[in-house]
Order: structure tokens, then C-alpha cells, then sequence
């Protein structure tokens, strides 16, 4: 199987390369580059002295499931690195032997994909894995929102078509987990390696293939959210206050989930 990822270059998205890489003949990868060092470098957020000591308690989550793997090298890979915000300035005609003669195609934490090449990748049912339980929480940072709101129960992953708008295309499933027992940082990044097992473990049984997607209902959405709604005085709140990591599991309002324990 031949399979082309649209990523960045974080240590999750580097784990999800590798991942792939080891459950498939060939991986062509475009990956999106941007900085490491969120609120100490500019980057999709600001410099702040607040923003970076929460991404510090994110990258310790991180490494936590993850690792520290930053290189990698593998004969199956073909990359191509640009900068953050470039996809939608490629000529496909020129990637197009490479990287867009796949069996399977995935986005994970690319910019917002659109013109040409959604439309080539809509026709190939492209999945995006976005970081929130959709239709409920759409945008970016999904998961830091559900947890600001007390809605620990909504907090996870979504496995669906890549679409239009952004995170509103049909679902195949949600990727959930039950890991609650090292605080609000570690329990957002467990949904992250949920998904990623979701993706292997589905491809492995051929599920991926045969699930019929399910259109979403926009109007049971809670917040739509972008970067600029992440400020250090959203991240101050949130620091303060008491969150409750929910335990039980909200089959109800999820769509075939898939849980990681």
C-alpha cells in the first residue's frame, strides 16, 4: 500500500510518519514546517511568557507518548518540506507522480487545504484526523476548548472525509480515551495516540474502507474556534481552573468510537 500524509514537523506528526512508515510499502509525506517553540518563537501563536509555559506541560505530555523523535530516516519515505501555509501555492501537476499516486491519503495537522488540490483529494476520499470531537468542537486548539468549557466528555478525535469548511465533512469514527490519571495535559494527548492506533489498527483490519462516513450535524456545534482565540489570557484562565477529566463514556454522542486505554 502506498500511502501520502499532509503533516508538520512536531514530534506527534513525526511519530505519525514513522508509524505509517512501518504499516506500509511506501510513504510520501508533505509536510508543513513550522516552530517548535511555541510562545518563545512566532509562529501560529504569540510570543508570550504564558503560552510558552503551556506548551511546556504540552511537549511533556508529548514526549510522554510520543518520544523525542525529531530525524528519522526510512527507504520508503518521499518527503517534501515546505513552510507552514505554502500547500495551497503547490502546481500539483509537479508532486503529482510522487505524492499523489497513493492508495490511501491523510491530513494531520496541515493548514487548511483548498483549491486544486482539495478537489483532487476529495475525489480520493482524503481523511483528516482532527483533534476534537466534531460536530461539537470545529477549528483549532478543540481539545484545550472542551476542557476550558468543563466538557471533558467531548474532548478526543474525529476520523472524517476531508471537506469544504473546515472539520464539517462526513465522520467515519471518533477516537477516545479513558487515560485520566495524570491531569488535564496528559489526558488531551492520549487522544492524539488514540487516533494514530485508531488509523493502524483500522487499516490493518481494512476497516478504513469499508466504513459508511456519516454527515455531521452542524447545529449541535459548541464553539468554532481559530488561533487568534488562544491568547495568554485564555491560557491564564484555563491554568486556574479546576478541571474534572471525565471517566465514563459518552457512546451517545460519538460515532463508532474507538477507545485507547
Amino acid at each position: 500500500m502506498r500511502i501520502t500524509l499532509f503533516t508538520s514537523n512536531n514530534i506527534r506528526h513525526n511519530y505519525l510518519i514513522n508509524l505509517l512508515a512501518k504499516n506500509c510499502n511506501e510513504l510520501n509525506v508533505i509536510q508543513e514546517v513550522t516552530t517548535l517553540f511555541h510562545g518563545k518563537n512566532r509562529g501560529a501563536y504569540d510570543k508570550n511568557k504564558k503560552i510558552l509555559e503551556y506548551f511546556k506541560k504540552v511537549n511533556l505530555a508529548q514526549k510522554h507518548f510520543f518520544g523525542n523523535k525529531l530525524i528519522f530516516f526510512n527507504k520508503k519515505l518521499n518527503f517534501l518540506p515546505i513552510m507552514m501555509g505554502d500547500i495551497n501555492n503547490i502546481d500539483i501537476s509537479e508532486i503529482k507522480k510522487f505524492f499523489l499516486s497513493s492508495d490511501l491519503y491523510i491530513v494531520f495537522g496541515s493548514s487548511f487545504i483548498k483549491g486544486d488540490l482539495f478537489q483532487f483529494l476529495k475525489k480520493k476520499r482524503c481523511l483528516n484526523i482532527h483533534m476534537g470531537v466534531s460536530p461539537y468542537y470545529r477549528g483549532t486548539d478543540c481539545n484545550f476548548w472542551s476542557l476550558f468549557d468543563n466538557n471533558s466528555h467531548l474532548t478526543g478525535a474525529t476520523i472524517h472525509l476531508l471537506s469544504e469548511k473546515l472539520d464539517s465533512g462526513s465522520i467515519l469514527y471518533h477516537a477516545m480515551s479513558n487515560y485520566t490519571n495524570k491531569g488535564p495535559f496528559f489526558y488531551s494527548m492520549s487522544f492524539v495516540a488514540s487516533a494514530f492506533n485508531s488509523i493502524i489498527y483500522n487499516l490493518k483490519n481494512k476497516n478504513l474502507f469499508t466504513f459508511k462516513p456519516i454527515k455531521q450535524n452542524l447545529e449541535k456545534e459548541i464553539r468554532y474556534t481559530v488561533k487568534k482565540d488562544f491568547t495568554s489570557k485564555v491560557v491564564e484562565k484555563f491554568q486556574k481552573k479546576k478541571i474534572i477529566l471525565n471517566k465514563e463514556k459518552n457512546n451517545q454522542l460519538l460515532i463508532r468510537p474507538y477507545y485507547y486505554n
